[in-house]
């Protein structure tokens, strides 16, 4: 497969984060930061994103370092809201898209990377315009899209909850 050390490292991690959001996303709907795989998927996508940037095959700053750099960015904010807004319940919509948007970006070279690598001697695509990356690709952001909607869905009614809690 030709992973360096640094390669193997981030592979690893990012295996790691996509399972732990992946946990989140079925046990409470959304990749939820009060729980511990909420905070794994959030350091370990903070690593591997950071990492993406001593393993890029073109030579200086390129698409995939601003790639990996703005889903850094999305993790820090949506943590951020988790940290400074808790009772905002606006945040919550932000936060739940950020996490959530950053999740689907990283399956994008993880989609690709995989595809092209995988299975070892016969990968089941030859480049990323390959149709069966882009099927993928297709099907994971109507995944996405379906997701948003249903976690906007579920907040608004905990929105609801809280706001008919709070005395007038």
């Amino acid at each position: 497969m030709g992973l360096t050390n640094l390669g193997i490292f981030h592979t690893i991690i990012g295996i790691i984060a996509i399972v732990a959001a992946l946990t989140s996303f079925v046990k409470h709907g959304k990749i939820n930061l009060y729980v511990l795989s909420g905070k794994i998927y959030v350091y370990g996508t903070i690593v591997t994103s950071l990492t993406a940037l001593g393993i890029s095959k073109l030579g200086g700053f390129n698409p995939g370092h601003a790639f990996a750099l703005f889903i850094v960015i999305l993790v820090l904010v949506a943590y951020y809201l988790h940290l400074r807004k808790k009772g905002n319940t606006r945040a919550r919509y932000f936060e739940n898209f950020s996490l959530s948007l950053s999740l689907f970006l990283s399956l994008i070279p993880t989609v690709s990377e995989t595809f092209r690598r995988v299975p070892i001697g016969h990968p089941l695509a030859k480049d990323p315009a390959d149709p069966s990356i882009a099927k993928t690709l297709l099907v994971l952001l109507i995944l996405f899209v379906v997701g948003a909607v249903y976690q906007f869905r579920q907040q608004k009614k905990i929105n609801a909850a809280v706001g008919k809690q709070i005395p007038d």
